[in-house]
């Protein structure tokens, strides 16, 4: 059997269409070496209007089946039409064990997710779901955390997709133009820039296979569906991430170090 040439991927996101803007090139490039990816998104329960759109736009990625940690958007009703409580509202320690099972299931070698800022515009759901993913990715590795989720897996590493002041010239303005603010983090605060040009069909098709995303003013799918093709290019072509630090199962050092991670 061949092996395949890059790691495991497991996203975990807020909304559906978070992983198709954030990573979606990445997801595409680690499914095309054989990889295995799977997407978990924090809210939108699978009897919204919006699972649908999240089936297609991870078969567009080859990001397997939607996994759903079945909690509502903070701002929106719509997103659990059976009254299940917002994700910001919910026992964080019920959260993390519901992201645990994934973890443990699907056996990533690397996970990645929002950043501490909560991508972009802050939202709640996305700083809420980075904390979880802290806490899950560690939980998960410990036999005594979460018995009932399955044998204890340790991700090799964690990375937060993250947006630098640097690379932020052409989503800035789009942004501003309905009224929204951008948080950027510095650039040194960046540890992996991946360059997914290669992989813009399949990135672009997965937005687009948000289809309520892509009507109204606000929405970015929908801001970058009205943006010429050159600056929409130049938007999603380029992924940036922030390797946080995760236990890595090896011997114990005989002291701290400040060394740099090892790259992506």
């Amino acid at each position: 059997m061949t092996q395949p040439s890059a790691p495991s991927v497991l996203g975990v996101f807020a909304h559906p269409d978070d992983e198709s803007l954030l990573a979606g090139g990445v997801l595409a490039l680690h499914a095309a070496a054989g990889a295995r990816t799977a997407v978990v998104t924090a809210t939108w329960t699978a009897d919204s209007h919006r699972a649908p759109e999240l089936a297609d736009a991870l078969t567009a990625l080859s990001a397997g089946a939607p996994r759903l940690l079945g909690y509502a958007d903070a701002r929106n009703p719509d997103s659990a039409p059976g009254g299940a409580v917002r994700l910001v509202d919910a026992p964080l320690d019920e959260a993390v064990g519901r992201l645990v099972v994934h973890i443990r299931q699907f056996q990533p070698d690397i996970v990645i997710g929002h950043d501490a800022l909560g991508q972009l515009t802050g939202h709640p759901d996305h700083r809420r779901t980075h904390q979880i993913t802290l806490l899950a990715v560690e939980a998960a590795g410990l036999p005594h955390l979460y018995p009932d989720a399955g044998e204890p897996w340790h991700p090799s590493a964690f990375y937060a997709a993250t947006h630098p002041r640097s690379g932020i010239t052409d989503l800035e303005p789009l942004l501003s133009e309905v009224g929204k603010t951008l948080l950027a983090v510095p650039d040194e605060y960046v540890t992996a820039v991946v360059d997914v040009t290669a992989w813009l069909d399949h990135k672009w098709a997965a937005v687009c296979s948000h289809i309520s995303q892509l009507r109204g003013r606000r929405p970015l799918p929908a801001l970058l569906s009205r943006a010429d093709a050159q600056r929409r290019d130049s938007i999603l072509a380029t992924e940036y991430f922030t390797r946080l630090g995760l236990p890595c199962g090896g011997p114990a050092a005989s002291g701290l170090t400040d060394s740099p991670p090892r790259p992506w």
